[in-house]
């Protein structure tokens, strides 16, 4: 009922938001309060605190019982290492703050630049290449990473340009899903992935033999299909002002060092070495500090509410299994596809992957096809909703806004339906 609850309040967050635009002049703690129930990535995290306050109070249960479960997961007795639960939200948090640097976008744009010129580097051109090759790379630096740059690219490349409600909810539909798509590349980038990939025996090869072509596919086609839609007005967009002032150049070992320590936090994720990936990270703001001249302040806002969503998320989907397990259990490979696609639209296609590989038949040498169609339908789902996947809240705290009153989940719905569609497509028949 509290996971419910959590669910209905995501729905509703941006309905907090507007009434708090309009009492916080009149009623400040009221306004604030609303703003804190308006803030998406808080709502798990906030719902995760009610369940440790029932969780203390129910009887038979208990203080003991509430911080052994929060603090390993565990609610049956035995004590598992508390450190791995919340490398993941830990990961997020890390991996957002590293790709946000000014060192790691600077490449990253001139990058992305070049192509768009390739191009003919109109707007949208650009906008093409952040939809397609920006999800891509994804597959390297990591879904949060890429969806960190993409959606700061397009904040100063696009959406200050002002596109009609449409287009700017399409191509945040568009994003969320090509990010979800573009992670399938690699074993080690898409949160669904890095929970089951070592369970099923998922290499790089394996995974790129099962999913690589079918991701590549489904970005090109639906981007090509929501550009050649909204032809007309991506034609009319201005060209986006240039800088008014030039910035400093980087030296290479600022960079080198920064894209250093986001590989290691990659390795530390596969390694499942928490202590040793927070030791990165204090290295890296001591970098940070040390290199003031090509360095900004560091953006922790939009990565610490993305990682109390996904610490919340992780608390409440723990006891969610009671329900998961047993109807993923018992469906054939297209039913599966379907209802896996569903259930990440409101669970977070990390923890659906997470639930289904602890289901014994899906464990079954020949069930393969059974382990695919979870992936798939976690992996096209994962732009359905903001929570649906894991860097989605990253994009929405970034470009959220650009959109008058918060972003809409039903209208993210609906423009997110075609691209969820041609992923399905893709991954069915391209394996």
């Amino acid at each position: 009922m509290i996971f419910l609850a959590a669910v209905v309040h995501a729905f509703l967050a941006p309905r907090f938001a507007q009434i708090a635009q309009r009492v916080e002049a009149t009623a400040p703690r009221r306004g604030a309060i609303l703003h804190l129930l308006g803030e998406v990535e808080a709502v798990f995290g906030l719902w995760a605190f009610v369940l440790f306050a029932a969780l203390s109070c129910w009887p038979g249960k208990g203080w003991a019982f509430a911080c052994r479960y929060i603090e390993s997961g565990d609610y049956a007795g035995a004590t598992p290492a508390a450190s791995s639960k919340f490398i993941e939200p830990v990961f997020v948090f890390v991996i957002m703050v590293m790709a946000a640097s000014r060192p790691v976008m600077r490449l990253a744009s001139d990058l992305l630049e070049r192509v768009a010129r390739g191009l003919g580097g109109s707007p949208a051109a650009q906008w093409f290449v952040l939809l397609t090759l920006t999800p891509l790379l994804g597959s390297l630096i990591t879904e949060p990473a890429a969806m960190t740059i993409a959606a700061m690219l397009l904040s100063a490349r696009f959406y200050r340009l002002k596109p009609s409600r449409s287009l700017a909810y399409g191509t945040l539909a568009l994003l969320f899903v090509n990010i979800s798509v573009g992670g399938a590349l690699t074993h080690f980038a898409a949160p669904p992935m890095v929970m089951v990939a070592a369970k099923w025996d998922w290499g790089l090869s394996e995974v790129f033999s099962r999913f690589g072509l079918a991701a590549i596919s489904a970005i090109m086609i639906s981007t090509a299909s929501y550009g050649w839609f909204f032809r007309r007005e991506l034609a009319a967009l201005p060209v986006a002002p240039a800088e008014s002032e030039a910035e400093p150049v980087i030296p290479f070992y600022v960079t080198f060092v920064h894209l250093a320590l986001m590989v290691w936090t990659v390795v530390m994720l596969s390694g499942h070495h928490l202590d040793l990936m927070v030791g990165g990270f204090l290295a890296f703001l001591a970098f940070t500090v040390a290199t003031p001249k090509w360095q900004e302040p560091v953006k922790l806002r939009g990565p610490l509410l993305v990682g109390f969503f996904l610490a919340g998320l992780v608390v409440l989907g723990g006891v969610q299994g009671w329900w998961i397990a047993p109807v993923l259990g018992r469906l054939d490979e297209r039913a599966l596809l379907g209802v896996s696609t569903f259930l990440t639209s409101f669970n977070d296609n990390a923890a659906v992957t997470y639930l289904a590989s602890q289901v014994a038949a899906l464990a079954q040498p020949q069930a393969e096809g059974l382990r695919h169609a979870v992936m798939a339908g976690a992996l096209a789902g994962g732009g359905l909703t903001v929570i649906a996947n894991a860097p989605n809240p990253a994009g929405q705290s970034i470009l959220a806004p650009w959109f008058e009153g918060g972003i809409s989940p039903w209208r993210l719905v609906i423009w997110a339906m075609f691209p969820t569609v041609v992923a399905l497509g893709c991954f069915f028949w391209l394996r």
